[in-house]
């Protein structure tokens, strides 16, 4: 069943502005909570991960019904590849080194700074990318 294509979206400017404290922070606890959310939506799909359930009961009934769907394969592979890379930035912030801390969680900022300002979903194209060359090497 299709998503509503907003639910991403927002997930995704939440995802930027919790990775932006991190960053300013160097919150180690609050990159494990991030880390947890990219999880949640890699096992169950965005819908079943923290930031779509807010998306679900607080902000979709004040915005109305969706006007455009989209699969939700495509954002659920970007959430484990977010999980990767959050996961690399918890392993550098917890025990180092420190750089690797802040390059993995700079490079899941931008991922989803690009998602939430502009609808561009890096982890949407590389899933989309895998397939084409899957279909084709079958």
């Amino acid at each position: 069943m299709d998503i509503d294509a907003r639910g991403p979206r927002f997930g995704a400017a939440v995802t930027t502005v919790v990775l932006a404290v991190v960053l300013i922070t160097g919150s180690a606890w609050l990159l494990a909570w991030q880390t947890l959310a990219f999880a949640l939506g890699a096992a169950g799909g965005v819908a079943r991960s923290p930031y779509g359930w807010l998306f679900r009961k607080a902000v979709r009934p004040r915005i109305g019904p969706p006007t455009e769907f989209e699969a939700p394969e495509p954002p659920r592979f970007a959430q484990a590849v977010g999980f990767g890379f959050a996961a690399v930035g918890l392993i550098g912030y917890g025990v180092g080194p420190e750089w690797l801390g802040l390059a993995a969680t700079g490079a899941a900022l931008a991922a989803a700074f690009l998602n939430a300002a502009f609808g561009y979903c890096l982890g949407c194209e590389m899933y989309l990318l895998v397939r084409r060359l899957t279909v084709r090497a079958e």
